[in-house]
């Protein structure tokens, strides 16, 4: 079940801002693995599907999104590197600043390019021996200052078809106050959770692994609803016998409780 305990209170308790001497220097690491199943019942519509993918989910489509997220985190973009793979998949690079661009100067620049980025990857692949054909998303929003990675969550879980949901965020490094006084995050947080909207959340079955006093939170999200029609491509299920739908969906729920648990289980 889903701990949404709190959650309210904190996110209308706001802490007070913290008086810097300088630059905020926290690193704040938001990575996604998020994944969709499907079904692909002959050797052609696994083609088909690979195919489908790569072109839905090309170099273009994958800039635009991490332009949106880079709007919603309220980033000002330095530069953008992407790139189509033979024979499938895709990566792009974006380096970020919190400053308006124009008014960056070269020193500061540097001292963003290795910290203020975001970044995405897809791996599509498919099994002949089950039928299961799986894409994979990693998506990396890292950010130095004050804006958060935290704010582009919903839009990343809305912009793929998001089955399984795996989330890691970090704070990194420290950042000193006028007096001196290190700060090793500037901001409240029990959990990943407390930022996805709550129609999402309702979505999904929810566990959490944190370790608060590294700073260090873990979600996962499993989809809870399963009608089989939406997992399965270039077919219907009205197309399978009810021995082969019970097949079928056996399969494609192993292998999403395996990927969930990131283990091999069956």
């Amino acid at each position: 079940m889903c701990a949404k305990k709190n959650v309210k209170t904190v996110r209308n308790k706001r802490p007070p801002r913290i008086k810097l001497r300088g630059f905020n220097n926290l690193t704040k690491t938001l990575s996604f693995n998020i994944y969709d199943v499907c079904y692909a019942r002959s050797p052609q519509a696994r083609k088909e599907y690979l195919e489908y993918i790569d072109e839905e989910y090309n170099s273009e489509r994958l800039v635009k999104i991490l332009t949106e997220v880079s709007d919603i985190i309220g980033a000002n973009i330095l530069n953008i590197s992407s790139q189509d793979y033979d024979p499938m998949g895709a990566s792009v690079t974006i380096l970020i600043a919190e400053e308006p661009v124009e008014t960056i100067k070269p020193d500061q620049v540097l001292a963003h390019l290795d910290k203020s980025h975001l970044c995405i990857h897809t791996y599509p692949e498919t099994d002949s021996r089950t039928g299961v054909s799986t894409f994979r998303v990693d998506v990396d929003v890292s950010t130095c200052g004050k804006i958060s990675p935290l704010k582009a969550l919903n839009h990343l879980i809305d912009s793929f078809e998001s089955d399984i949901v795996l989330m890691d965020y970090k704070v990194r490094g420290f950042t000193r106050d006028v007096k001196g006084k290190k700060h090793y995050i500037d901001h409240k947080i029990l959990s990943i959770q407390q930022y996805i909207q709550k129609h999402i959340l309702d979505n999904y079955q929810c566990v959490d692994i944190n370790i608060h006093q590294e700073n260090l939170f873990h979600t996962k999200m499993l989809l809870r609803d399963f009608n089989l029609d939406n997992y399965l491509f270039a077919t219907a299920a009205s197309d399978f016998s009810t021995e082969e739908k019970a097949r079928v969906k056996e399969s494609l729920s192993r292998e999403m409780t395996e990927i969930f648990y990131s283990k091999n289980i069956y």
